[in-house]
This record gives structure tokens, C-alpha cells and sequence, in this order.
């Protein structure tokens, strides 16, 4: 029982920090990313679907996008895609490729993203601090032995401690690669 819920809060508490990196990989430092437009909505063959899944996306270089459809007469509107998401890009059709040349970035702009950064790491470590609740309510009502659930609960709060920190690692990583010019 008390293996069952270690191993529950160790997968939830996984789960919070991936999330947690994946909305740290959206936020914008100035250099080229995939990830920066990966999940842009495209109109295309009568639906909506993500960028990724109708064309292949690169960086050949720090401040460049090349984004090449699968097919070429889909360019338009992968542009129109982009402008719509309002990332603050620029996008040009170039041949059958489009290119998103990346706006250097003033100092306002790069404490925003800290700013941004920060309160997604505070919402990380908010969602790994309501699971070990959750889990530790769990131990309560599992009713096991004293010295079990104590250990257990120990066990739990090592975890959030782990995770917690890891996040703050990550934020202070992406806090660094924002502010470096």
C-alpha cells in the first residue's frame, strides 16, 4: 500500500514538473526554438491542426525559424497561423519554405519572460505541493500503522522537496538564458 502511494506521488510529482519544463520551453529567449511555434494551429485540408503535424520545423541558426510544409501550398497559411497566435514573429514566405527571422529582444521585454517564467514555476510548485496533500489525505484514510504512515509521509515530503527544487533549478537555468544577451 504504502509502495502504491510513493510511487503515485512520485509519477503525479513527475508529471507537474514536466509540465512545468514544457511551458518553460514556450517561453521565448531570443534564441531560434522549435518549440516556439511547434503548436500553432494551421487551417489546412478543411481543419485545424498543429504546425508540427503538417511541416518540418529547424533553426539553422540562433535567430532564424525555417519552417518547410510538407506541402508547398500550405505556406499561407502556416503564415496566417503564426500572425494569428500572435507570438510578436514576423513571418516570409521564401520559395515554397517560411522563414520567422527572431526579433532581438530589448531588456523589458526579457524581464517579462522572467516574470513569466517565475509565476510558472510558482504554479508548478503549487500543483507538486496540492498532490503531496492529496497523497498525504490518501495516507490518512489508508489507516495503515503509526510508524508506516509516518515514514510514508516522510518519504512523501522528500519527494515535493525533490521536485520543488528541481523547478527552481530549471527556473533559475531559463531565468540565466533570458537575461544573457
Amino acid at each position: 500500500m504504502s509502495h502504491a502511494l510513493l510511487n503515485e506521488t512520485q509519477a503525479r510529482m513527475k508529471k507537474a514538473l514536466e509540465h512545468t519544463l514544457h511551458e518553460f520551453s514556450t517561453i521565448h529567449t531570443g534564441k531560434a526554438s522549435p518549440a516556439m511555434v511547434e503548436t500553432v494551429m494551421v487551417e489546412a485540408y478543411g481543419s485545424t491542426m498543429r504546425l508540427k503535424e503538417c511541416a518540418a520545423v529547424s533553426t539553422p541558426d540562433a535567430r532564424v525559424i525555417v519552417i518547410q510544409p510538407w506541402d508547398k501550398g500550405l505556406a499561407q497559411a502556416i503564415v496566417k497561423g503564426i500572425q494569428t497566435a500572435n507570438l510578436g514573429f514576423n513571418p516570409m514566405v521564401d520559395g515554397g519554405l517560411v522563414r520567422i527571422p527572431l526579433p532581438e529582444m530589448s531588456r523589458e521585454r526579457r524581464l517579462e519572460f522572467v516574470k513569466v517564467a517565475h509565476r510558472l514555476a510558482e504554479e508548478g510548485r503549487v500543483h507538486v505541493r496540492n498532490i503531496r496533500r492529496d497523497i498525504i489525505e490518501s495516507v490518512k484514510k489508508a489507516k495503515l500503522p503509526e510508524d508506516e504512515g509516518k515514514r510514508l509521509e516522510k518519504d512523501i515530503q522528500t519527494a515535493t522537496d525533490k521536485f520543488i527544487a528541481e523547478i527552481n533549478q530549471h527556473l533559475a537555468h531559463k531565468e540565466k538564458e533570458l537575461t544573457t544577451v
